[in-house]
Order: C-alpha cells, then structure tokens, then sequence
C-alpha cells in the first residue's frame, strides 16, 4: 500500500467527487498522448540534425563541422523553452491549465509538419537555415509550455499517496516520443536507399505530425480542468488580493525551490541528450556501426526506458523522491565512462546495453522528477514555478549537451572529456537534490506566500494499521 502522510497541523485539500477520482486515468492517458506527440515532434529535429540536416542544410562545411552547426540549430529551441515557460506559465497560472495545453500542442505540430515543407539550402540558398531556425524556435516556444501543463495536470488530479506514479507517465511520453521518431527515421532509413532519404523520405517523418496533432487534440479537448486549481482560483477571488505576476511571485517566496529544480535537471538533461542524440555522432564517427543499427540501440533503449519511467516513480512513492532521484543521479555519473567504453567497441548488442542502462539510470530521475518539483511549489505559482526551474536547466543542460560533446570529441578525439562533463553534471544533480526537502506526500493545496494550505511535514511516513492516517518515522 502507497504510504500516507499526516493530516494534523495542515488543512487537506478537498477530497475528489467519484467522478473525478475515475477520471484520472483519462486524465494521464490525455496528458501522456499529448507529450509523446511533442516530444516525438521535439525528438525528431534532434535525430534529423544528426543525420542529415548538416547536408541539406549546411552543405558548404566539413561533415563534423556541419553536425555542429546543425546541432546550433537545435540548441536555439532550447533557448526558446524558458520563454515559453514564462508565458505558459504565467496564463496556465491565471486561466487553468488545460487551454495551454490545446495551445502547445497546436504549436509543436504546426511547425514540425512545416520543417517537412522546407526547402534545403540547394533548393533556396542560406534562407534555407534561417527558415529552420524560426520554425525550431517555435517547437521550443511550445515544448517550453508544454511539461509543466501536462505533469500538473495529472499531479492536481491525482492523490498523493500515488502522485509519484500518476505524475510519471507524462514523463514517459519523452522515451515515447523519442521511440516512435527513431522507429519512423529507422523504417525510412532502412527501406530507403542513403539518397532516397536525403532526397525525400527524411520528410515523411515531420509530415506525419500533422495526423498526430489531430488525434492528441481529440484526446486533450476531452479532459478537465484540475480540481486544486480551480480550488485556489476560487480562493483567490473570494480573498479581492491583488495578485503579482506568477513569475514574479515565485521568484520572490521560492527562488530556492528554482535552483533545486535547476539543479536536479543537470545531470538528468546532459545526460539524456548525450544517450539518445549525441550516441549517433559518437558512433558514427568512432566505429563502423551503420547508422540504422545505432538508431535501433535507441529504440530498445526507449522501449525500455517507457516502461521503467513509472516504476521509479511509484518507487518514489514508497521510499522518497530523494532517495530514488539520487539514485538515477549518481548513477549516471558513474555509467558515463563504460559508456562510451561500449558503444566504441562497434557492436550493436554493446551499443544496445550501453544506451538501455543509461536510459534506465536517467528514469530513476525522470520518472520522481514530476511529482518532486509540483510539490516544491505553490498552487497559483506552480505553474510558473516548475516551468521557469525546468525551462532554465533546459538551456544550460540538454540545449548545449550535444553541441559540446560534438566539441569536445572534435578538439580531443576522444570521449573521456565527454564523460567528464557527463559525470560532473550528474553530481550537479546529487547535490542540488540532497540539499531539497523531502517532498513526497506534500499537500499540492499551498500557496507560495502561505495561504490556503501548507505542505505536509517533510520525511518519510508510514501508514497506520487500518490505513486510516500515517505516523511520521524520521526525515
């Protein structure tokens, strides 16, 4: 049984009706549809400037060189995320979190499906590149508003005895998307002669998303909006408070709680784009591996990944989303070296094993990571909150992690600097979360400033007998 917590010295949040309590389901399987859609969108830019943007679209550049350039182009959506936090956030904050939702989702799949229309540099010249960026920064703008809308949702729907597992299955769209954009890029890439695919079939992929929009917006348009949300915006109208902008307010009663999420993504955001995007570089230029058995040890590796994601989250439920968070951070740290170790080696079975426990690593801090950072803040901010703290870490983390370990093998030849940066932003991560407070079992009805209700005690708890309450046993 999912332990509880204390429910003296805090007010709890309103229980939810049966029919809320039935929906939760619909509620993560909505939430989990749309993200494996964006982050399939977001993923496939990524795979795509591994593989054949630096042709298309840098042609006039050394082969390494182009890669780099291409990898420029997909580092801008990184610093389009943060942006998009504050705006989503800031409305999700206000107006609830469902309609941004149905907005980010409408972004994400209009601009990929337009990077399937775009003509190449041979075809237009240097607009070519310009054109990509702007539409990459879109696919940023939306991907930016996008996971704080679709964890929150499910954490605010969900009870707390099990947020770890509920919140983690959006989490699980990330190796969900990244799964189906390797698996299309692979089919195509093996059923396809080399100049086939740089001709045309590179297209089919990013064209596919205008069919998957359609689909996740009939999923999303059917869900509501999340209870403790409504809950605070009725507070915060009956209360006549003048309320400061979400991110203002949240940079103001918990900055504190932003570094720990900025933190917390170092090691988890280096060390997933390093595993599934730069791997394709690594190989490519270090062993003889042909391309399509290299995406292939990605899409084990993501299988594989989906469905470990909520089994560490419910096993933050149980122990802690310290504990298990820790757990994903140093080990990554450690992984990084036989990492690279094994993927040099050529063969597709080391390859395989070397993303498949990287990946398995990084969902010890993936799948508590949703939960953890909506219970680190405030109802009326938590939007703002979460996404400013994600979206953040996103540009110095994942946004340059492929640039520099491209960088770094370029300069160097070699991967042991790449494992060094990979090991050091796992120990980021360590620190940053064993410094944070013990979250599980927080209450989500809180206000930043204090009002409404206050989070539950930190430290683990265990239920009583008969299940009726918990007894706090130590932090």
């Amino acid at each position: 049984m999912p332990e509880s917590v204390p429910e003296s010295g805090h007010r709890a949040a309103t229980p939810a009706a049966p029919g809320e309590r039935r929906s939760i389901r619909r509620v993560v399987g909505a939430s989990l549809v749309g993200t494996t859609i964006e982050w399939y969108d977001f993923f496939l830019y990524g795979s795509a400037a591994a593989l054949v943007f630096n042709t298309l679209f840098f042609p006039e550049s050394d082969p390494l060189t182009g890669t780099l350039l291409a990898f420029t182009t997909y580092a801008i959506g990184f610093l389009a995320r943060p942006l998009g936090g504050l705006v989503f956030g800031h409305f999700g904050d206000r107006t609830g979190r469902k309609r941004l939702l149905v907005i980010s989702l409408l972004l994400m799949g209009g601009s990929t499906f337009l990077i399937g229309l775009l003509p190449t540099h041979a075809q237009i010249g240097a607009a070519a590149p310009v054109l990509l960026t702007l539409l990459r920064l879109v696919q940023g703008f939306a991907l930016g508003g996008e996971w704080g809308g679709a964890v929150l949702i499910v954490a605010e729907h969900g009870d707390r005895g099990r947020r770890g597992f509920w919140a983690s299955w959006p989490q699980a769209g990330a190796p969900g998307g990244n799964l189906l954009a390797t698996a299309v890029l692979a089919v195509m890439a093996g059923t396809l002669s080399d100049s086939a695919f740089e001709s045309w079939g590179w297209r089919v992929p990013f064209l596919l998303s205008g069919i998957l929009v359609g689909i996740g917006l009939w999923i999303r348009l059917a869900v509501s909006e999340s209870p403790v949300y409504r809950e605070a915006e009725a507070r915060a109208r009956a209360s006549a408070r003048t309320e400061r902008p979400p991110a203002l307010e949240v940079l103001r009663h918990q900055w504190r709680e932003v570094l720990v999420a900025m933190g917390a993504r170092m090691g988890e955001n280096v060390g997933y784009y390093v595993i599934t995007a730069f791997v394709l570089v690594f190989a490519e230029n270090q062993t003889d591996l042909p391309r399509g058995s290299v995406l292939n040890a990605v899409l084990i590796g993501s299988a594989v990944h989906f469905v470990t994601i909520p089994l560490w989250g419910a096993a933050s439920d149980r122990f802690g989303r310290r504990p298990v968070y820790l757990t994903g951070a140093l080990g990554i740290a450690v992984w990084a070296w036989p990492f690279f170790g094994l993927v040099a080696t050529g063969g597709f079975g080391a390859t395989t094993l070397a993303v498949t426990v990287g990946l398995v690593l990084h969902g010890a801090m993936y799948g508590p990571q949703a939960a953890f950072f909506s219970e680190l803040f405030g109802t009326r901010v938590r939007y703002s909150g979460a996404s400013i703290g994600y979206q953040l870490a996103s540009i110095l983390a994942g946004g340059i992690a492929p640039l520099v370990a491209t960088a770094l093998l370029g300069a160097t030849g070699s991967a042991v600097p790449v494992a060094v940066y990979v090991g050091a932003a796992g120990l980021i991560s360590a620190v940053a979360v064993r410094l944070a407070r013990e979250t599980r079992g927080t209450d989500l009805d809180f206000e930043a400033d204090g009002a409404g209700a206050h989070p539950a005690p930190a430290g683990l708890v265990k239920p009583r007998a008969h299940g009726d309450g918990a007894l706090p046993v130590g932090d």
